[in-house]
């Protein structure tokens, strides 16, 4: 940025288009693993699990009733 006005057009449109693919290639990872998590852990499985969760910790009685 600071020596755009120095550099001749073509040299700028290459800079630019070398940095950009440079930026893609870098994200490209992470958009992977995103989807990865994505096809491997749909919504529903975590709902369940967490529906699971709350169903063993709660045995259905209150605290403040005698048990026989």
């Amino acid at each position: 940025m600071l020596v755009a006005d120095k550099i001749k057009r073509p040299a700028r449109q290459a800079a630019a288009i070398a940095l950009v693919s440079v930026g893609a290639l870098a994200a490209v990872p992470l958009l992977v693993k995103v989807a990865l998590e994505r096809i491997n852990h749909p919504e529903s499985e975590r709902g369940s699990r967490a529906r699971l969760r709350s169903i063993r910790g709660d045995s259905g009685y209150s605290t403040d009733r005698d048990i026989y």
